[in-house]
């Protein structure tokens, strides 16, 4: 049977019409008057609206700490670290000050200075990687946190043959309170150290791979920041302590 043209106009009108500016595939359009191309257009599909440097982090991942959340709990842990502290040595200053027949100072190791070396070149190796962090110099800020922790590990190393040396020299806590004192105080001290160089593993494993999100670099510079005031208390504290062991006998 002949189709005539008349017919085929007719099955033409018959099927559905695509409306204007829709994508196949799965890609998003608008119908009638769009507002991404112009009137009932699109500008495609392989466009992407959202900017990363403007994303909300609650809406990226709820369970992440805000900056202002991070730096308050890192106030709370070092005030709590100052207060553990400060309890011990004020009871280390009332027995050094009556002076007991039991109190026997001693020369501290040799090693003790080379702790205090080590201590005080990670807080400045530190400072260049947060330095390196803050100018997302990713690269170059591995290479520091890397040093840092290197170096933290050093010193509790340090501080272990410390208490070798002592016992070798038959010094112990028992039956004199300096000694009991020193070995509180360093090991509490080395303690406090571990967990700075767990919170330096953890900072530099999340440094390891290239940031794809802002908010990742944000979240970088934030954990430097406060792993950075955490890790130079220990330093100044070991200051304080070894200022007190040493001078104040």
């Amino acid at each position: 049977m002949k189709v005539g043209t008349a017919d085929i106009l007719d099955v033409e009108e018959a099927k559905p019409k695509r409306p204007r500016g829709s994508v196949i595939g799965g890609g998003s359009g608008s119908s009638g008057g769009g507002n991404n191309g112009g009137p009932g257009g699109s500008r495609g599909d392989d466009h992407d609206d959202t900017d990363n440097s403007e994303i909300d982090l609650s809406e990226i991942d709820p369970t992440m700490p805000t900056p202002a959340k991070s730096r308050l709990l890192t106030y709370f842990l070092m005030l709590v670290v100052t207060m553990t502290f400060g309890g011990v040595i004020a009871a280390y200053i009332v027995i050094a000050t009556n002076k007991a027949l039991e109190w026997h100072p001693f020369d501290l190791p040799i090693q003790i200075w080379i702790s205090t070396a080590l201590i005080a070149m990670s807080s400045l190796v530190y400072v260049f990687a947060e330095r390196a962090v803050n100018a997302e110099k990713h690269e170059t800020a591995k290479k520091w946190l890397l040093g840092t922790t290197i170096l933290g590990t050093a010193f509790i190393s340090s501080q272990i043959l410390v208490w070798m040396e002592l016992s070798a020299r038959g010094v112990y806590a028992y039956g004199n309170p300096y000694a009991g004192f020193f070995y509180i105080l360093t090991a509490l001290h080395a303690v406090h150290v571990m967990g700075g160089i767990i919170a330096l593993g953890s900072l530099l494993l999340r440094s390891w791979p290239p940031p794809r999100r802002a908010f990742e670099i944000q979240r970088r510079k934030t954990l430097s920041q406060v792993v950075g005031w955490y890790w130079h208390m220990m330093g100044v504290l070991w200051l304080v302590l070894i200022g007190l062991l040493g001078f104040w006998q």
